[in-house]
């Protein structure tokens, strides 16, 4: 460890008088350092429990095998859970990249679930719609034996993966289709896209090469209605927290634009967060620092969304009101 190695190889010295190394006493602020370290979150536990399939073979919707891991603290017991679904233009990108969000959001005492899902061209946004649901729908079922608590679920996403986030979160059809309530407590989008592609698909068509996600979302404007969150917003009843790059692609920037001003018109419990001089991979990448901007946001908002449930962190302390 860096701080061992400090205490242990900076604090040698010479002595003058024998000409041999000597280690000095540790001062008390070298000590209370090293303490507050190994108590530290960046030095807890993790279990990871990992390639858990939560779509199996022969199933009725017609999907692939589909797995997710899961990250939690050692320990762990009735924590909020958070699922993550990865971006990549709805064509690529897989759950194992993002290891390093679930370990580091378990030791903030968040179970975290990370998924992959069908993606196209041999599979299109109503899959990749049912397959987050379905996911969502395994967590509710089963993240209590990994310590997580099936009543403060949240979702998450980055780019095509926030616009998954949100159908999960705000559509009510895909929920009567498995005949179940929608458990999602509230949704992080972080730096979404397709919000409203329908618009954007049409409007912006020629500007923005819109051509280049027909192999999700087809060629058909009423697949591009039907899949844009933004249409969906007055069934929505969650809590979500939208999170914008000021340098982020157009499509993403004006769909996100349209997609706060209908939330506002509907009354939705929408919060915004900021983020100056940000670009769309940053957004996401981020999450490689534990002090980045991105965490607090994610952990303040789960946070709030907690208030008034009691709950019990992997050190066995109840925490929430």
């Amino acid at each position: 460890m860096i701080i061992v190695n400090l205490l242990t190889n900076s604090n040698q010295t010479k002595d003058s008088n024998h000409g041999s190394s000597k280690m000095k006493k540790y001062s008390p602020l070298f000590l209370a350092i090293f303490l507050f370290a190994i108590q530290s979150c960046a030095f807890k536990g993790v279990v990871r429990e990992k390639n858990i399939p939560y779509i199996e073979a022969d199933n009725s919707y017609e999907l692939p095998t589909k797995e997710l891991n899961v990250f939690s603290p050692r320990k762990a017991s009735n924590l909020p859970v958070l699922i993550f679904i990865h971006g990549g233009s709805w064509n690529k990108g897989r759950k194992e990249i993002y290891d390093f969000m679930g370990n580091r959001l378990a030791r903030r005492d968040v179970v975290t679930v990370i998924i992959d899902y069908p993606l196209a061209p041999e599979y299109q946004v109503d899959d990749m719609e049912m397959a987050t649901v379905l996911a969502v729908d395994w967590v509710e079922e089963n993240i209590s034996d990994f310590g997580g608590d099936p009543d403060q679920i949240f979702v998450s996403g980055h780019s095509a993966g926030g616009h998954l986030a949100a159908l999960a979160t705000i559509k009510k059809e895909p929920w009567e289709t498995l005949q179940k309530l929608n458990p999602i407590k509230g949704a992080i989008l972080n730096d979404p896209a397709g919000l409203d592609w329908y618009w954007f698909l049409t409007v912006r068509k020629e500007k923005y090469d819109a051509e280049d996600n027909y192999d999700a979302f087809t060629d058909s404007p009423e697949v591009w209605k039907a899949y844009s969150p933004v249409y969906f917003l007055d069934e929505n009843e969650v809590p979500l927290l939208l999170m914008e790059g000021e340098k982020t692609y157009p499509g993403i920037r004006l769909t996100l634009e349209r997609f706060r001003e209908k939330a506002e018109e509907n009354g939705v419990d929408l919060s915004y967060s900021f983020y100056p001089k940000t670009k769309h991979i940053p957004m996401v990448t981020q999450y490689f620092w534990t002090w980045s901007k991105g965490y607090d946001d994610v952990l303040n908002f789960i946070e709030t969304q907690s208030e008034g449930s009691l709950r019990t962190n992997s050190s066995g302390v109840k925490t929430g009101k």
